[in-house]
């Protein structure tokens, strides 16, 4: 119902008419080959066990895509379910990543299948797009600064997601385990959330968004080089938006594309709310000294301690982490020292 109430805008129109015979897999030929040399936009989506979420996934891709040369090329990280059944039933290109290697891996294997594109779409399969959304984020590379563009992302019953973020500093770091993070996103100085709803309703540059949904232009792709597989999840995003910026590339949010994110499960989920925070210890390493890392690692500590007290049993399991070095999730590739990298 909320795809209803969102203002759409005209979608983009190719010159050239496009072979439609499944409009979910348009601009892809039998032996999974582009019909044509330039698709307008790749789509790179990453599943596992995402069965669930599938089916709603592919029909609002199918309508933000309407008039939008495309190809779809979906990284599956050995799901138990039938979501690779579903995918191959809609006629979609599923590289089997023969295990779980992460959401990054994931990017990089849709990114090689998609080398043809003008951008591509990176997606969660647990994202819902408003019609004209995809059209709106390609509107935006109309500025040739652009590099990533991120949407307006809302939760499924409309609240708005908080998908702008600043870069990770020793302030905010301070400010969130001393104020708490709801407190601490009233100053821009001792946050990473951007929380001026105001600051949602136009276009502007952000640090960095959330990875469930970016548009990436393919100079920057060839200029930037693949996401940080190391990461595994979490920061992967942080890392690609600085790098990208590095470069000289923007990333502009982006208002009039919306779409609906279930999400946040991570914060709750021991073993993934270790990994965000120890990633985000890792990230923050690798760009700064030992001793402001150690202040850092302090801070994101002092954070998950006092909500661990709390009773708060997935961020006791993140101290813990990263006070001992056997305790961090396996799948994350970092060293057995206490400041990682």
């Amino acid at each position: 119902r909320h795809l209803r109430d969102v203002r759409l805008r005209r979608p983009i129109h190719t010159t050239t008419p496009v072979p439609d015979p499944n409009p979910l897999s348009a601009g892809i030929g039998s032996a999974g080959q582009p019909l044509y040399a330039r698709v307008q936009v790749g789509v790179a989506i990453v599943t596992y066990n995402s069965a669930d979420h599938i089916p709603d996934l592919l029909l609002t891709l199918r309508q933000a895509l309407a008039g939008i040369s495309h190809r779809i090329v979906v990284a599956d990280n050995a799901s138990t379910d039938n979501s690779v059944a579903l995918l191959e039933a809609a006629g979609i290109d599923v590289v089997r990543m023969g295990g779980n290697l992460g959401y990054s891996a994931g990017i990089n294997a849709g990114l090689r299948r998609l080398t043809d594109t003008r951008a591509v779409l990176i997606l969660n399969p647990d994202m819902k797009l408003a019609p004209g959304s995809i059209s709106a984020l390609f509107d935006t590379l109309e500025d040739p600064r652009v590099g990533i563009v991120a949407p307006q992302s809302r939760s499924y019953d409309g609240t708005l997601g908080l998908n702008q973020r600043r870069d990770p500093s020793l302030l905010r770091a301070f400010g969130t385990s001393l104020l708490g993070g709801r407190y601490a996103r009233r100053w821009p100085a001792l946050s990473e959330f951007v929380a001026d709803e105001q600051a949602y309703l136009h276009q502007c540059n952000i640090d960095w968004g959330v990875g469930a949904m970016l548009l990436v232009t393919r100079e920057c792709i060839d200029a930037v080089g693949e996401w940080d597989e190391s990461f595994f999840l979490y920061s992967e995003e942080t890392d690609y938006c600085q790098r990208a910026r590095r470069m000289g590339f923007v990333v502009r949010y982006q208002p009039d594309a919306v779409a609906f994110h279930e999400g946040g499960g991570g914060v709750r989920n021991p073993r993934l709310r270790s990994m965000m925070v120890v990633n985000k210890v890792r990230l923050y390493r690798r760009r700064h000294d030992v001793v402001r890392s150690f202040l850092f690692w302090t801070a994101e500590f002092l954070n998950e301690f006092t909500r661990g007290l709390g009773g708060n049993r997935a961020a006791r399991t993140a101290a813990l982490a990263l006070l001992f070095p056997s305790r961090r999730p396996p799948e994350i590739s970092c060293s057995t020292s206490l400041l990682p990298r």
